[in-house]
């Protein structure tokens, strides 16, 4: 940490200074970390106890319900840290840890709706093959390059971090510290940085983008094959709820990093930034369990048997 001992933290500007905005902001955003964990720990822990429940797609979604967990759990306490303390001061060692997290499991969350599009893909056209191909073996060997990819990509920026120089009092326009935040309060030329984020993580988010989207252009020409509305409708419900947690993702993503910053926009990139960081990890265990019988049938079971045994 040679190069970064010109200062040793960095100030939070967070969401406002207004002492009863913060008040309400830390209630609320409280309440929605809490629901998050909660939730997302109740599918996590159902998919793990349900054995009815123990088959690829609800396997990847166990993944991604603890994946929302740890992806809110990165920015969330702190922020809620700074509205109640007013501190907002996070030591350079503290905020590229962050960034690591923050990056890792973002980029794990991309890598496992490109596995879960890729389960679709089988079960929808290829049933009769759908457990020879989708074995518990390829599950685990799926999800596990989901984690180790996520970790090694977000490895390599932080490495490349280290390189930067940090020699004034800067503040960070959000909440959290995000790579380019850093970036643009370095005293050294991130010109290197940035080329290193264009080429491995363009070639990587675009890749991942592509065993997202792909897969489903196979799923639209299967579905437009079946004769039955019904059987098309039930077919494309299948799917409805993973595309709906993907453009989510996505078009929040796209925004934060790919819409130009500018003064005036500030505000509207942390607004994006709460949708990305704490609601996007509420919605998609809602959008997945909400219109799913078997989760809410699993979940009627627990209950039950819960009552049965306090009984």
């Amino acid at each position: 940490m040679r190069n970064m001992t010109e200062i040793s933290s960095f100030t939070l500007v967070g969401l406002s200074d207004h002492p009863l905005t913060m008040n309400v902001l830390f209630v609320f955003f409280l309440l929605i970390y809490l629901m998050t964990v909660i939730i997302n720990l109740l599918i996590f822990f159902l998919v793990l106890t349900d054995y009815h429940l123990h088959n690829p797609m609800y396997f990847f979604l166990a993944n991604l319900a603890f994946l929302d967990m740890c992806y809110s759990s990165v920015t969330a306490p702190r922020m809620l840290f700074d509205l109640v303390t007013k501190h907002r001061l996070i030591s350079i060692p503290a905020c590229i840890a962050q960034v690591f997290f923050y990056i890792s499991f973002a980029d794990s969350e991309i890598f496992l709706l490109s596995a879960m599009s890729y389960d679709r893909y089988i079960a929808i056209c290829h049933p009769l093959h759908y457990k020879q191909i989708m074995s518990w073996r390829v599950c685990t060997r799926m999800a596990s390059l989901v984690w180790i990819a996520g970790c090694s990509h977000a490895l390599v920026y932080t490495l490349f971090l280290l390189r930067l120089s940090f020699c004034r009092a800067a503040s960070i326009h959000n909440f959290f510290c995000d790579l380019p935040h850093l970036y643009q309060i370095t005293c050294t030329d991130p010109f290197i940085n940035m080329v290193v984020v264009f080429l491995v993580g363009g070639g990587l988010g675009l890749g991942a983008f592509l065993m997202t989207f792909l897969p489903y252009v196979y799923i639209f020409r299967t579905i437009l094959r079946i004769r039955s509305k019904i059987g098309k409708s039930k077919t494309f419900s299948t799917c409805s709820s993973h595309l709906t947690v993907v453009f989510i993702f996505y078009g929040s993503l796209i925004f934060i990093y790919l819409v130009p910053t500018s003064s005036y926009m500030v505000n509207l990139n942390k607004l994006f930034s709460v949708i990305s960081a704490l609601f996007n990890p509420l919605l998609n265990p809602l959008i997945y369990s909400l219109r799913n019988k078997d989760l809410i049938e699993s979940l009627m079971r627990s209950y039950y048997h819960l009552k049965l045994i306090q009984v």
